[in-house]
């Protein structure tokens, strides 16, 4: 069994029509979980030129099967998982700045519709697709909230907890009953901690940024048809790294 799909990289400002369709496919599946107000479903981020945006979706792009977002860390916004943990526990802020000096961001927003549940295409697709564009974009390390079920992924692309914040990385979060786990991937470019499989695939994919490969589902006997487009066209790998100043006092 093969299904045909696209995953495409671009900066929230260049398509704010696939933005909103992202913005409403995210919605949807938050609120069939009794989810309605989360840090990483608000919709000013369309319009920051500090986001980019994966999507999963079919070949003509008429239909979008989830997607994932990139929020490079500026000198003006908080990263989404600073917003959704501060209140709980304020070290996440010197946390992330302390990454910040050298490029540092946050993956998050991670969905997928329901038709595509359980084949990986909406969840370790994007993460891995996430990861590739992070050297365009020079981000050397990336921020994560995960939930129970994608952890499992972090660790296979070389993530870590984030024991210095929460209980011991771990928030209950969004909602009392839910669990969320802060990760980090410190070598967003080397991938040095990476699972061996994992590694040489997001390398293989940075050198093929327009591709068209079969994917197999991490779960099951399932094939995909991927075309890949995650070029893009005006990425800085300078433009977030801060280098911030340190003040004596």
């Amino acid at each position: 069994m093969e299904t045909e799909i696209q995953i495409r990289a671009f900066r929230a400002t260049h398509d704010a029509d696939t933005c909103l369709r992202f913005i409403l496919g995210h919605q949807k599946v938050l609120e069939n979980h009794g989810i309605y107000k989360v840090s990483s479903s608000a919709v000013d981020w369309m319009y920051s030129p500090s986001v980019f945006v994966i999507v999963v979706e079919s070949v003509d792009r008429t239909k979008l099967f989830g997607g994932a977002r990139i929020h490079a860390f500026n000198e003006k916004d908080v990263l989404p998982i600073e917003e959704a943990t501060a209140q709980m526990d304020k070290r996440i802020h010197t946390v992330v700045r302390k990454y910040a000096e050298t490029g540092t961001g946050e993956l998050c927003g991670l969905w997928n519709s329901i038709e595509v549940a359980g084949l990986g295409i909406g969840s370790l697709f994007p993460l891995r697709a996430g990861i590739v564009i992070s050297e365009q974009i020079g981000l050397n390390s990336l921020f994560f909230l995960c939930s129970p079920l994608t952890i499992r992924f972090n660790k296979w692309v070389g993530s870590r907890i984030l024991h210095e914040v929460g209980n011991n990385g771990t928030f209950y979060y969004p909602k009392l009953d839910l669990l969320a786990t802060a990760v980090l991937l410190e070598d967003a470019i080397n991938l040095s901690n990476g699972h061996p499989r994992e590694k040489e695939k997001m390398l293989f994919m940075r050198k093929n940024l327009s591709m068209t490969t079969q994917e197999k589902s991490p779960f099951k006997n399932y094939y995909v048809k991927v075309h890949y487009a995650l070029q893009l066209a005006d990425a800085d790998p300078h433009e977030f790294v801060l280098r911030l100043k340190t003040v004596n006092v």
